[in-house]
């Protein structure tokens, strides 16, 4: 019987074998796969879904014939549903789950307001000559100044002391440059009225009110700047005066428009937070040809366009020689029964700040706040975080409310009723945003 015995085939190495064939034709599927991907940059298909189309942000070679500028004139032809395209950041966008506020122990976001009228405010209203009317509350009939003594006090440190000459030897040679809507604006305003008293007249100039608007102080061959772009990403709305717009329209592929001007500054601040709480958001691809808009949400919009500005700043900023901020959402006030549950009114008529630690309003989105988050724990080497919103939740106070400049008359039964046409988004100055920018010179 032994003699009819075949001789046997060794089981292992065939297994060998095959497993080598499996991987190289992997292998060969692979390359392919990468091939297809740099022959067509705009379109990345993330394997983790495939049902998903990841679009390369900022990138506009490709097109085949230039694109139109969005303007305030700019219309959707059409409008279908969202295709559910992401973005997909150039080098990855790793979390490290930790934002980079600064290098120290304490907590300077965590704290409370202190009373202090003998050193505060840190500058006069009527001495500041780029004061805002949208702004300026003690000259538009606010006689409580109290909102302008209020020093916020971290709990377990100090906060490095203003000192404008110190401020100004850190600007020398150097663009400093706020990027957004109008709370960075009035923040851009408070610095310029905290620098301006140190130098003369005749050696200072503001250009006129534009897109880009700059301060300029000639000792110190140094600007203070603001760029209006309060979605960051090109819009229909970047006219800094006539944005009101009903339909609202973002390329939430590119901020190249904006970038052009923000680039070349040493020190940038950005912001972008309410503009994104007004309604659905249409958008126009970079490579749709036909002016097809796709509509979405304003939380899920604002993460396209944050995400296509994480990508250029991952991919262009060296933070040897560029400092990027980003400030967190300024709260609103707009309904009193949140921190005095039998009232019916909003920030009129509040003479004093919130004073139980850790309340948080609805003005404050939360799941906005953790879709910032999640953004900017990938650029923690390359963004500090100026986290403005819960110190700033407490000053329901610090509103300008009635007192401000309207430039469209009101009616006489808004007039009967401060509570409807007050401003409870923006804030007095001097006031809160004094101590975003007391915040900034800290870690400057």
């Amino acid at each position: 019987m032994q003699k009819l015995n075949k001789k046997k085939v060794p089981i292992f190495p065939l297994l060998v074998f095959l497993l080598i064939l499996f991987i190289a034709f992997s292998t060969l599927h692979s390359g392919s796969t990468i091939h297809q991907i740099h022959e067509n940059p705009n379109h990345i298909h993330q394997q983790e879904d495939s049902s998903t189309t990841y679009v390369k942000p900022n990138f506009s070679n490709h097109l085949k014939k230039p694109q139109e500028v969005l303007d305030r004139y700019s219309r959707c032809n059409s409008t279908i549903g969202y295709s559910g395209r992401k973005i997909a950041r150039r080098g990855g966008s790793k979390r490290s789950g930790r934002q980079r506020v600064s290098g120290e122990r304490c907590d300077v976001f965590s704290g409370k307001w202190v009373f202090d009228n003998a050193s505060y405010p840190l500058y006069n209203e009527l001495d500041c000559p780029y004061m805002s009317d949208q702004l300026a509350c003690h000259k538009h009939g606010r006689d409580d100044l109290g909102y302008q003594h209020w020093r916020w006090q971290p709990h377990d440190c100090n906060l490095k002391r203003w000192n404008v000459k110190e401020m100004w030897e850190k600007l020398r040679g150097k663009r400093l440059m706020f990027v957004g809507d109008s709370l960075n604006r009035g923040q851009w305003i408070s610095m310029v009225c905290l620098l301006q008293s140190e130098i003369p007249s005749d050696k200072r100039s503001m250009s006129p009110n534009a897109h880009l608007t700059i301060f300029r102080a000639e000792e110190y061959n140094a600007t203070v700047e603001f760029l209006w772009a309060p979605l960051l990403v090109e819009s229909n709305s970047d006219d800094p005066v006539n944005h009101r717009l009903d339909e609202r329209i973002i390329r939430p592929d590119s901020v190249l428009k904006h970038a052009s001007l923000w680039e070349h500054a040493d020190i940038l601040i950005f912001n972008t937070y309410l503009w994104w709480r007004q309604g659905p958001v249409k958008l126009l691809w970079t490579d749709e040809q036909n002016g097809a808009c796709e509509e979405l949400d304003g939380r899920e919009a604002m993460e396209l366009a944050m995400e296509a500005w994480a990508d250029w700043v991952s991919s262009e900023v060296d933070p040897l020689t560029k400092r990027v901020f980003f400030v967190t959402m300024s709260p609103t006030h707009l309904w009193s029964r949140e921190w005095n549950p039998e009232s019916e009114g909003n920030c009129y008529g509040e003479k004093d700040p919130i004073d139980f630690e850790g309340y948080w309003g609805s003005g404050s989105d939360v799941p906005t706040m953790s879709t910032v988050e999640k953004i900017l724990s990938s650029l923690t080497s390359k963004v500090s975080v100026l986290n403005v919103t819960q110190l700033s939740e407490y000053r329901k106070d610090g509103h300008p409310s009635i007192f401000r400049k309207f430039w469209e008359p009101l009616p006489p039964e808004q007039l009967s009723n401060p509570s409807s046409y007050s401003d409870c988004i923006h804030w007095c100055l001097p006031g809160v945003p004094d101590a975003w920018n007391e915040l900034l010179f800290h870690f400057l």
